[in-house]
């Protein structure tokens, strides 16, 4: 059992980082996709942003398949398009040619982002989950990471097309990773049908999004313009700023690791995205009020920032998955992906303008706001994991690790959703009833 936890996670690591090489790697060509398609800066954002709006588009149907027929197949079969979307960009003559294949990549491609979520969220138990999701979200940067250094050597051998055709074999293995690694879970009895509202008419699912998607905005706001800033306002080479957002992105990957680690050791999920959240705005408005300093201080604190708002991404994976409860994570991960998406979205733009009409230091003390503002969201629901955390301490024997049944408050609202199953008997994890410890649906989904 553990062992194919393991492999799972190194599927859909793998599989994410193809996807996310698409969309993060190709902005480090994007001088060169200028040139070659004789296009305005507009054109050239239009372009390099045409995956991203097939992800946007293609998150939520592609979640709700994965509730109805399980990741593997999911997975393989939109990476293996994703890799001929690219294909056929490849062979794109017009930049409107490129960009529908973009489209077609980021729509299809999207299968990755939430069925690797959701395999990995099933193939860990609760104790664990954190961690795991976590490490799963150390995928996005790397893959981003290895297309911005992969893709300008492929164009500098060849032409643009060298650089789809790279992305193509980069999806094509990922397919491939997901077809191998991602083993279904053992199979179970038959799970009856789930009561209460599904991820889509639950308040829960929207209030942790909205909330999420606020804290995202900041983080979007300092990836999207650390470099600039430091190169056009501290007169940093492109080199130095560069580095520093490299940095950024490494030691913001590890953070997601331990903030995950740290929710499984406190059995709270919502509690640490809220302190994350709480943290990050107080580290943006210390920037804010530092710009005016000496490089050393003003830019630590900028990174710092940075990493705080990045590192609650895959608590917040963790969290949606136990709310809807395993069986329906696909729809709730679509869902929270989605909301984070159009966040994504609009955070570059509004940032950009908030600068050019207030100046840096106003717009990133205005950007400190939001994480206040979706610690704010957050905290009814954190309120509700303290109660639940706090009823089940009084009926557990000391010692209890709190990974009986029960779990945590959020577990707890899930349990009450789907009653016990005492017919079921007990998974190698020692969690009975078809139901891991702390009340989550463990049924293939099927």
């Amino acid at each position: 059992m553990a062992d194919r936890r393991w492999r799972v996670l190194a599927a859909g690591m793998a599989a994410q980082a193809s996807i996310a090489a698409v969309g993060l790697g190709l902005p480090a060509i994007a001088p060169q996709l200028r040139d070659r398609f004789d296009l305005s800066l507009a054109g050239t954002g239009a372009l390099l942003a045409a995956s991203t709006l097939g992800v946007l588009v293609g998150l939520l149907p592609w979640g709700a398949t994965a509730d109805r027929l399980g990741e593997r197949p999911v997975v393989v079969a939109g990476l293996a398009g994703a890799a001929l979307a690219l294909a056929l960009a490849a062979l794109a003559d017009s930049a409107l040619g490129v960009a529908a294949g973009l489209f077609l990549a980021g729509l299809l491609g999207a299968a990755a982002n939430v069925g690797s979520g959701r395999a990995v969220a099933r193939a860990f138990p609760r104790r664990q989950r954190g961690l795991g999701l976590g490490l799963r979200h150390m995928a996005t940067p790397l893959g981003g990471a290895l297309g911005a250094a992969a893709l300008p050597v492929a164009v500098a051998v060849a032409e643009p097309r060298a650089a789809f055709l790279l992305l193509a074999g980069l999806c094509a293995l990922g397919a491939l990773a997901a077809a191998a690694g991602l083993v279904p879970p053992p199979a179970r009895d038959p799970q009856p049908a789930r009561r209460g509202p599904g991820p889509l008419r639950d308040p829960r699912i929207w209030r942790l999004s909205v909330g999420t998607a606020l804290v995202v905005v900041a983080q979007i706001a300092v990836l999207s313009f650390l470099t600039l800033y430091l190169h056009l306002e501290r007169g940093w080479s492109v080199g130095a700023a560069a580095a520093a957002l490299v940095g950024l992105q490494l030691v913001g990957g590890a953070s997601r690791v331990l903030a995950g680690a740290l929710s499984d050791r406190l059995g709270a999920r919502v509690r640490v995205l809220r302190g994350l959240a709480l943290a990050a705005a107080a580290a943006l408005a210390v920037a804010a009020a530092l710009l005016a300093l000496p490089d050393v201080p003003a830019a630590a604190a900028l990174l710092v920032a940075g990493i705080l708002a990045m590192s609650g991404n895959g608590v917040s994976f963790a969290a949606a998955a136990e709310l809807a409860g395993l069986d329906r994570a696909g729809t709730a991960l679509g869902l929270q992906n989605t909301v984070l998406f159009v966040a994504v979205a609009i955070a570059p733009p509004a940032f950009g303008a908030a600068v050019a009409g207030l100046g840096w230091t106003a717009a990133f003390a205005l950007v400190a706001v939001l994480p206040l503002l979706g610690a704010a969201v957050l905290s009814p629901l954190a309120a509700r994991e303290r109660g639940g955390r706090r009823d089940q301490g009084d009926q557990q024997p000391d010692g209890g690790d709190g990974d009986g049944p029960g779990g945590d408050g959020l577990q707890l609202e899930a349990a009450a959703a789907t009653g016990p199953r005492p017919d079921l008997p007990a998974d190698p994890d020692g969690e009975r009833g078809g139901q891991r410890a702390g009340g989550e649906t463990v049924g293939d989904g099927h």
